[in-house]
């Protein structure tokens, strides 16, 4: 894997954005309730997305690497809003598999050890914010 990703999201109307990563597309917007045309998922849904799945692939890979398989793993993300703040306070993740408990949960440390999004989400990140103007004239 690259050291860095470069993710994009053109905005099509209201909230709707087309995000494209490496040839893929992804349709995200707002519910109808909150000024939005439901056309995709929302970002907030994305970033617990991106814990689940990313959390669900690093099990899935411990286990792997200590012989075992997990049948019917999934991983669970619920979102802990912090007040009325714009934000979330605390993530909770549940990892259910048709194993036995004990051996699951032997998995979950070794496993968020090797997990890139809930280690970038546990040490806090920077964000760096900038701006490039765009001259309507090149992008004929």
């Amino acid at each position: 894997m690259s050291e860095g990703l470069e993710v994009t999201a053109t905005w099509v109307s209201g909230f709707h954005t087309i995000v494209h990563a490496r040839g893929h597309e992804l349709a995200v917007d707002e519910p109808e309730d909150a000024g939005g045309a439901d056309a995709g998922v929302m970002p907030t849904e994305l970033l617990c997305a991106a814990l689940a799945s990313c959390f669900c692939m690093a099990l899935a890979f411990t286990a792997g690497k200590r012989g075992r398989e997990l049948p019917g793993l999934r991983v669970v993300v619920r979102s802990v809003r912090a007040g009325r703040e714009l934000r979330y306070r605390r993530f909770d993740i549940e990892a259910q598999a048709e194993v036995p408990g004990e051996e699951l949960a032997a998995l979950i440390e070794p496993a968020r050890r090797v997990c890139w999004v809930s280690n970038t989400l546990a040490q806090g990140v920077e964000l760096s914010y900038g701006s490039t103007s765009v001259d309507a004239r090149t992008q004929r």
